[in-house]
């Protein structure tokens, strides 16, 4: 296996996770039915039995960085108070946004309202494609999209950062510990830590890269006119895969960083083309009504008490199983990010922006396909339920006037999210799974990254041929389960160092 003496492999943390993947990707081509079947009872029995363990924990994490932003440790320099910054702000904000919503928030932001706008819980009495419907819909992609799901990422993100610059713990997801159990975080079971964590990301980003794949598949299908099936999906995949290795071998500065700056303004072009070439004064209503019962049901709603609980389970927790699966990897990433700026500006940065974004894109393209929706008859529905979520997004653009040349931005924006986002974690994997990853040597050696992205692109594609939409939510849920225990426990040491404050970590710095 690749690797270099100053960054020897971590075998246990390498080969164990790798060979229980490529022993499920085997078994799914071998016995698919069975496999899905099995997948579908663990999902069921996760969902039935920790729901509300998923649920409150959103909740109990948005209060605990409230705590500490008004803390003394708020005011603590991440790296110490002579920390230099490796980012700008602006790039700062770029990379954390491109590389934690990857390809979510452009597939799900027109699909997944059409599902709340006419299938609504039975339990809120609310007629299918009505506006007290749309006002849910609207709300629900607010609550899926905003605070709850990115206190998730904070939470595992600054407990990492602190412990890792601050503490000057090894890079291990173990370390997250160490302010609970001392030095016996680390060995065995730290190493079984690392073990569950990588396996749950891949699960994670597997996830999020089959929703990809059928994203631009369906685009490239709605462009061309044709039908590409099986080999134009493999494509794609070797194409994303391929490109983020090659991004990878540039670094943060001019790999990463250079993509997420790029996306992020394709973003707010899409947004503003959205904005104009939709109907604006309807869209701006809808989000009124939506952000007014989005914080006026912020707590049952989270918590699933007004909600079908079937409902509540197949979507909020499932929303939140996922963001759980990529969060103890994605938080190494994260926080190398964060170097020289305050704890508070982590909360800014990583919560209240990311957020902010969050909202302005669901009025947009959430508020877009909501109306066109309705003023249609549904029509965007029916595509939904005849041909499945994946030509949603590009049937938007064309009913707003977009050309093939809107729609190829679309597509591009679509690959570089899952670019950039695959590429910040696959590099935070790589690293885990090697030796000697400190402050200043802080890559893993390219071929270790190279054996984790392919991996990657196989269950992606292993997950898009055996179960579809289907397999990749629950998929999701499966990798997010373990998960919910490390970020629980990095919770919890968040805690203990914000009561021990200056204590714990470097001097404040006004």
């Amino acid at each position: 296996m690749p690797a270099s003496p100053k960054h020897p492999l971590n075998r246990p943390v390498f080969f164990t996770p790798l060979a229980v993947l490529l022993a499920a990707v085997i078994l799914s081509l071998w016995q698919g039915v069975a496999v899905l079947a099995a997948e579908t009872a663990i999902n069921d029995w996760i969902l039935r039995h920790f729901s509300p363990l998923f649920a409150w924990s959103g909740l109990a994490f948005l209060a605990l960085l409230a705590g500490i932003a008004v803390s003394p440790l708020g005011g603590q320099i991440i790296g110490g108070a002579g920390a230099k910054p490796i980012l700008t702000r602006w790039r700062w904000f770029a990379v954390t946004l491109c590389t934690t919503i990857a390809t979510g928030i452009l597939f799900w932001g027109a699909a997944e309202p059409l599902f709340h706008l006419n299938d609504p819980p039975a339990m809120l009495g609310l007629k299918p494609g009505s506006d007290a419907a749309a006002t849910f819909a609207m709300s629900t992609m607010f609550l899926h999209w905003t605070l709850t799901p990115y206190a998730i990422y904070t939470v595992a993100g600054l407990a990492f950062a602190l412990v890792y610059y601050n503490r000057r713990e090894p890079f291990s997801l173990s370390s997250l510990f160490v302010p609970l159990l001392g030095q016996r975080a680390h060995g065995p079971m730290g190493t079984g830590i690392d073990i569950i964590c990588l396996y749950a990301l891949v699960a994670g980003m597997a996830a999020s890269m089959g929703a990809g794949i059928l994203a631009l598949a369906g685009g490239i299908e709605g462009i061309g006119g044709f039908a590409g099936g099986t080999p134009l999906r493999w494509a794609i995949a070797a194409a994303i895969v391929g490109s983020f290795l090659i991004s990878a071998a540039t670094g943060l500065q001019k790999g990463i960083a250079g993509l997420s700056v790029l996306n992020t303004w394709i973003f707010f072009a899409i947004i503003a083309f959205v904005l104009i070439a939709g109907p604006t004064a309807q869209m701006f209503d809808l989000t009124l009504r939506g952000t007014f019962d989005y914080f006026q049901t912020f707590i049952p709603r989270n918590l699933g008490l007004d909600v079908d609980t079937d409902w509540h389970r197949q979507w909020t927790i499932f929303n939140w199983a996922n963001w759980f699966a990529w969060a103890p990897v994605t938080a190494l990433f994260l926080a190398r990010l964060a170097v020289g700026y305050s704890v508070r500006a982590f909360i800014l940065y990583n919560l209240i922006l990311p957020s902010l974004f969050g909202a302005v894109w669901m009025t947009a393209i959430a508020g877009a396909t909501i109306a066109l929706d309705q003023q249609s008859g549904a029509s965007l529905y029916a595509l939904l339920t005849a041909k499945g979520p994946d030509p949603v997004l590009f049937r938007l653009f064309s009913a707003l006037g977009g050309g093939p040349g809107v729609a190829a931005l679309v597509l591009f924006a679509i690959f570089l999210s899952y670019v950039a986002g695959a590429d910040a974690n696959v590099s935070a994997m790589s690293a885990l799974s090697t030796s000697g990853i400190t402050p200043d040597a802080p890559e893993a050696p390219l071929g270790v990254q190279a054996v984790w992205g392919i991996t990657v692109g196989l269950v992606a594609l292993v997950l898009v041929a055996s179960g579809g939409i289907d397999g990749i939510r629950m998929m999701s849920v499966l990798g997010g389960f373990p998960a919910l225990f490390v970020i629980i426990g990095a919770a919890l040491s968040l805690i203990v160092m914000a009561v021990r404050g200056r204590h714990e970590t470097a001097p404040a710095q006004s």
